[in-house]
């Protein structure tokens, strides 16, 4: 299993401990709670931009989006 050290990535100042994470408890975190993930990528030829295109994406797992349901409506 693949380890991730958080110790150096300035996330220890911000309230998270400093410990060794494995990647699936790690990516079981971000997906619990979500993650928004932007850029934009722009074309360009001699300082002229041609294409400018700006993306944003919701990493999350469907449990986190969707609210449990009480048994008597199934």
């Amino acid at each position: 299993m693949t380890d991730v050290d958080v110790r150096g990535a300035g996330l220890s100042e911000a309230g998270y401990p400093s410990q060794r994470v494995s990647l699936v408890d790690l990516l079981d975190r971000v997906l619990a709670g979500g993650v928004v993930v932007t850029g934009e990528i722009t074309l360009s030829i001699a300082d002229v931009d041609l294409v400018v295109i700006s993306l944003r994406a919701l990493l999350t797992s469907v449990s986190a989006l969707v609210e449990p349901q009480p048994e008597g409506d199934r």
